[in-house]
C-alpha cells in the first residue's frame, strides 16, 4: 500500500487515510508486525496548523497514533491517522489485534473518537454517566473543592 511515509529517529512513520487503515494494518501483520504496542490519540485543538506532517497529509484536529512491533526483526512502525472533528470515527483493530480492545475504549472515553465494529465501545475510565471527554483540549477543567485533614476550614 502506498501511503505517505517518513522516518523519524530511525523509525518508519506511516500516514494512512482512515479508509486505508485496515488494509495497511493487515499488510503490516503479514510482514510480521505481530503486536500493537500502543494505540492512543492526540487532540491538536490548540495547534491546528502544525507543520510536522508530510506535504500531502491534511492536518485534522484529532490523530490516532498506533505503534506496532515486529518481534522477529525488532523493527517498529508508527501509524498516524488524521481524524476529522466532525466525524471522529476510525475502524477498530480488534479483529486483527484483540489486545487493542481496552486501548480503543480508553481513546473513546477520553477523546470521544469512535471505533467502528468495536465489540464493546463503552467507557473504561470515567463513570458511565460522565458527560464529555476529559482529554479534549476544549473540555472545561472545572473546580472541585478539596479539604485536607489538617485544614482548618470548616466542613
Amino acid at each position: 500500500m502506498n501511503v505517505p511515509t517518513v522516518y523519524t529517529f530511525g523509525q518508519r512513520v506511516l500516514y494512512p487515510e482512515v479508509e486505508e487503515l485496515i488494509g495497511l494494518v493487515t499488510e503490516l501483520k503479514q510482514e510480521g508486525f505481530n503486536m500493537v504496542v500502543d494505540l492512543t490519540a492526540v487532540d491538536y485543538f490548540s495547534f491546528p496548523t502544525r507543520t510536522d506532517l508530510p506535504e500531502n497529509v491534511k492536518p485534522e484536529r484529532f490523530e490516532v497514533v498506533i505503534s506496532m512491533i515486529n518481534h522477529q526483526t525488532r523493527d517498529r512502525v508508527r501509524l498516524r491517522v488524521q481524524i476529522q472533528e466532525e466525524n471522529p470515527v476510525v475502524p477498530s483493530l480488534f479483529d486483527l489485534y484483540p489486545g487493542t480492545e481496552a486501548m480503543e475504549r480508553e481513546v473513546f472515553d477520553m477523546f470521544g473518537i469512535n471505533f467502528s465494529d468495536h465489540p464493546d465501545l463503552t467507557r473504561i475510565l470515567m463513570p458511565e454517566d460522565w458527560v464529555g471527554h476529559p482529554l479534549r483540549k476544549d473540555f472545561s477543567v472545572g473546580e472541585i473543592p478539596v479539604q485536607f485533614k489538617a485544614s482548618k476550614a470548616k466542613r
